[in-house]
């Protein structure tokens, strides 16, 4: 990567994040010495020091070796979700240090290879995990830069050459807009962020802007319905790239995909729900764009595991199913309950929701209590809070007033094992973008133990 040539060290401010140790592990590939900072360890900070990135949890200046990184030699990368109050950060910017915004730093990768971006207010992380994986099981010479933790590498990076990546474009803080995409897809354009974007209408303008990055509306797949142009993409209906002929057979999707040049017959694919349906149509239509070989996509799609907190089972026996979700909107929370039902009709069905952001629990509030409605139980968690602020009189207790439904309770962290135990629905689900995720391993155990 050019703007890379003279530097020998990069500093991630939040390099525990996702996206951020997705970049930190291609960057140390590229023979670069790496090291970190993040407020709290986790599975994936304690995998990156085992791979050797040096990482502190401490926000202080003594914890950073400014004897090897120095202004001429170093780059430090950071996410807009850092507070403009730490103190690392604030001290590599006051001392002249260069630093770039993750999203620039994805960008400068991007200009380099051929760059196949995947957008949408949901299925970034699943359609750009089947699409790296599509890619490498066809030895494609990809790399893959994901949202999530691929089942197949156990990993958010997949390496496999660089002469294509594979990237989320973020519509949060418009970064996709530093991106340079020769293929792209947009799986969606729902209201979110408006905390960023104010109104609808200014979010679908950015996608719009977005898509202009590409060199032509032939390079563009898009969910039928959108405002947009190029290869139109859906599920069960007419379209450039389509799933048609789809039935359930021994626990899989099998579908003939459509496409405007050939028909792919009897492609078996395992994640539930018409929206991951929609995401792997996608996702093999950017990959034949791409100029992968047609041949090798069946068994590459059938091979393909899924990602971590997506439709995760933590469980699956015949008196007890616990499911990891990370839906935080409500039309994935739709989304998910239509997978479900499909799955397990005749099961009663149990929702453990984290809200995510005050900001979107407050724009979506009646959504999110119609979607969660549609579950014969539910259990809110308090506000998971991120980057925020609370806003006054936004808690998980007004949301759950505004949730018509007979059974609901708000639960505190610490009573959720035993509250999910004693909930009498066979498929229980652990919902939301929060840390939520860390209290899964625990009612996981709980339940087996008890069982």
């Amino acid at each position: 990567m050019k703007g890379l040539t003279n530097i020998e060290n990069v500093y991630f401010v939040g390099v525990g994040g996702i996206g951020m140790s997705a970049l930190a592990r291609y960057v140390q590939l590229l023979g670069k010495k790496v090291s970190g900072y993040d407020k709290t360890p986790t599975n994936l900070t304690n995998e990156l020091i085992r791979e050797g990135i040096n990482i502190t949890f401490t926000d202080a200046v003594s914890e950073v070796d400014f004897g090897i990184l120095r202004t001429e030699n170093t780059l430090v990368v950071y996410t807009p979700a850092i507070p403009s109050t730490n103190n690392i950060l604030s001290h590599f910017r006051e001392n002249g240090y260069s630093l770039l915004k993750r999203a620039a730093l994805l960008g400068e990768v991007t200009r380099d290879s051929l760059c196949l971006a995947v957008a949408g207010t949901h299925g970034k992380t699943t359609t750009s995990a089947i699409l790296g994986h599509l890619l490498a099981e066809c030895d494609m010479p990809v790399t893959a830069f994901l949202g999530g933790i691929s089942e197949n590498y156990n990993s958010n990076f997949i390496s496999n050459g660089t002469d294509i990546t594979v990237v989320e474009a973020d519509e949060f803080d418009r970064s996709f807009l530093q991106l340079s995409p020769d293929i792209a897809c947009v799986t969606s354009m729902d209201a979110d962020h408006l905390d960023i974007y104010g109104n609808q209408e200014e979010l679908e303008t950015s996608f719009i802007d977005f898509t202009r990055l590409l060199p032509s509306n032939d390079k563009l797949f898009y969910k039928k319905g959108l405002p947009l142009e190029g290869n139109s993409v859906a599920v069960n209906e007419s379209a450039d790239y389509a799933a048609t002929n789809i039935r359930v057979e021994e626990g899989l999707y099998v579908f003939d995909l459509n496409t405007p040049t050939e028909t792919l017959k009897d492609l078996k694919f395992s994640l539930p729900g018409h929206h991951n349906l929609h995401n792997a149509v996608t996702a093999l239509g950017m990959a034949i764009s791409a100029g992968t070989p047609t041949l090798c996509l069946s068994k590459a799609l059938q091979s393909f595991k899924g990602v971590q907190r997506r439709f995760s089972y933590k469980i699956r026996e015949n008196d007890l199913v616990l499911i990891d979700d990370y839906a935080h909107h409500p039309t994935e929370i739709d989304a998910l309950y239509q997978a479900v039902q499909e799955m397990y009709p005749e099961d009663k069905k149990l929702i453990v929701f984290q809200p995510h952001l005050y900001s979107r629990t407050q724009d979506f509030a009646d959504g999110f209590a119609e979607s969660l409605s549609s579950f014969d139980e539910v259990i809110l968690m308090d506000i998971y809070p991120a980057r925020e602020m609370p806003i006054e009189g936004v808690t998980s207790h007004w949301l759950l007033d505004k949730i018509e439904h007979p059974d609901k309770l708000l639960v505190a962290r610490e009573n959720l094992p035993e509250r999910v135990k004693a909930s009498r629905c066979k498929v229980k689900l652990l919902v939301g973008a929060g840390d939520i995720g860390a209290e899964v391993d625990k009612i996981t155990k709980y339940l087996r133990d008890a069982s």
